[in-house]
C-alpha cells in the first residue's frame, strides 16, 4: 500500500471541505484529535485551524493513546498537558474521565471531532466521539464530525453483534465487529438512531464510494494508534482483536501487531497446515515464530502463524480471527485460556465477552464449535442494525 497522496483518486477529506467552508468563522473551536489526523497534504487539522482567519482554537482533546499517540499500551491512561508549540491546552479523554467535562469545554462553542476510525466496533475513537456528543448535548455546544474513509471498505457487515448488558468501552452500542460505516456515518447512528441527541454536523467526504479500502481512496495512512502501523493490520484487526481477550498473543510487541498470533505452547507449522486446510476465505497462514518485546510474553518464544490476506474483498476478518482462537486453543487445552478482568475498565465480566459483545461466541468456542458454524448465525442478528444503518449512510 502507497503511503502518498494520489492526485489521481479525487476523495477530498471532510475537514478540507470544513476548512474550505466558512463554518468555523468567529468560532472558540475544541478539537478532537490525534497524529493521524492531517488532510491530504499532511496538514494537521490543529494547524490548520490554527491559521485559518477568525478562528480560535480553545482547546485540543486527545482520544486513546494520548494527542500525540504515543503512549504505546492500550490501557494506560494519558495525562493532560499543554502543547507548548501550539500553545493550546490538550485534554486527555483517556485519563480519570472518558467524557469531556463542563470545565474543560467551557472556552468552546464548536467541538470539531477528526479521528481516523479502523471499521471494527471495538475502537475505541468512536465511544470517545460518543462521549463528546453527550457533553455537548448537555452544554448546548455545536459539534462538527469531519467524515473520513473507512479504510477496510465500507461495504461488508461481519461478526456478532453486542447484546444488551455487554457495553463497554470497548462498545457502547448493538453494532456488528466489522460495521460497514464510515466515522462520520456512525456519528449519525449514534446521535439519531440511539438517541444521543446532540447538535450534530457531519462534513462529508467528496469522491468516497464504499467499496473503497483506504490504499483505493488515495488518502495518507498515518497510524491511527500505535499498534495500527499498516493497512494490512486494519484490514486483520476486526478478528483478531479477539485475540485480546485470550492469554495468546495478539503479536503486540512485534512488527506486525494483530497479522501475527502465537503462543509459547503452539507449534508454528502444526498450526497454520491446520488453518490452511480449512480453506478459509482470501487468506494463507504462514508458520511464523515470533518474541513479543511488550505485553504478554514478552520475550518469550511463540509459536504460530502470520495471516497473509491474499484476497481482501473475500476475506472473513472475523471468522479468520474465532478460526485462529480455534487453533490456538487446540494446541494445547491446558494452557489456553481466557484473559481475566480488568480490561478497559470493566472489572468484572471477561474480556473476550465485552469484545464479542456476549458470551455466546466464547460459550461455542469452549463447547468445540468452529467457526464456519458459528459465523453462519451472524447474518441473522444484523438485520435491526442494517435497517438502522440504512438511513444514516452517505456515500454510494
Amino acid at each position: 500500500m502507497s503511503d502518498h497522496y494520489n492526485p489521481a483518486v479525487a476523495v477530498t477529506l471532510g475537514s478540507t471541505r470544513l476548512l474550505q467552508s466558512t463554518r468555523l468563522q468567529h468560532r472558540r473551536v475544541g478539537i478532537v484529535s490525534n497524529p493521524a489526523s492531517v488532510d491530504e497534504r499532511y496538514t494537521h487539522i490543529v494547524d490548520a485551524l490554527l491559521a485559518a482567519p477568525s478562528v480560535t482554537v480553545a482547546a485540543v482533546f486527545g482520544p486513546q493513546h494520548g494527542f500525540r499517540s504515543d503512549v504505546q499500551d492500550n490501557m494506560i491512561e494519558t495525562p493532560h498537558a499543554e502543547d507548548t508549540a501550539r500553545r493550546v491546552p490538550v485534554y486527555s479523554l483517556y485519563s480519570d474521565t472518558r467524557e469531556p467535562t463542563a470545565d474543560m469545554l467551557r472556552d468552546v462553542d464548536t467541538l470539531v471531532i477528526d479521528l481516523q476510525d479502523i471499521g471494527a466496533r471495538i475502537y475505541t475513537y468512536i465511544y470517545t466521539m460518543a462521549n463528546c456528543l453527550r457533553a455537548c448535548g448537555r452544554l448546548g455546544i455545536d459539534v462538527i464530525v469531519c467524515d473520513r474513509p473507512n479504510p477496510i471498505g465500507g461495504a461488508e457487515i461481519e461478526g456478532p453483534m453486542l447484546e444488551p448488558g455487554y457495553e463497554s468501552f470497548v462498545g457502547q452500542f448493538p453494532v456488528p465487529m466489522r460495521h460497514g460505516m464510515t466515522i462520520g456515518e456512525l456519528a449519525r447512528l449514534f446521535n439519531q438512531h440511539f438517541g444521543i441527541g446532540a447538535r450534530l454536523e457531519v462534513v462529508a467526504m467528496a469522491g468516497w464510494s464504499r467499496e473503497m479500502y483506504a490504499d483505493e481512496a488515495g488518502v495518507p495512512w498515518v497510524m491511527p494508534s500505535p499498534n495500527m502501523p499498516t493497512l494490512d493490520t486494519a484490514i486483520a484487526y476486526p478478528g483478531t482483536v479477539l485475540l485480546e481477550g485470550t492469554t495468546a498473543s495478539e503479536g503486540r510487541g512485534t512488527t506486525r501487531p494483530f497479522e501475527l498470533a502465537g503462543a509459547p505452547w503452539a507449534q508454528a507449522e502444526r498450526m497454520a497446515s491446520g488453518l490452511n486446510a480449512r480453506r478459509l476465505p482470501g487468506v494463507h497462514f504462514r508458520p511464523a515464530v515470533f518474541e513479543p518485546t511488550f505485553q504478554k510474553h514478552a520475550r518469550t518464544t511463540c509459536g504460530g502463524c502470520q495471516i497473509h490476506v491474499t484476497d481482501r474483498r473475500a476475506f472473513k476478518p472475523v471468522l479468520t480471527g474465532v478460526a485462529v482462537i480455534e487453533a490456538l486453543r487446540a494446541e494445547d487445552p491446558s494452557r489456553f485460556s481466557w484473559r481475566s478482568p480488568p480490561y478497559e475498565y470493566e472489572l468484572e465480566r471477561l474480556p473476550i465477552d465485552i469484545l464479542a459483545g456476549a458470551p455466546a461466541l466464547r460459550v461455542a468456542i469452549e463447547g468445540g464449535a468452529r467457526a464456519e458454524d458459528v459465523a453462519r448465525s451472524w447474518p441473522s442478528a444484523h438485520a435491526a442494525f442494517l435497517a438502522a444503518r440504512q438511513a444514516c449512510l452517505l456515500y454510494p
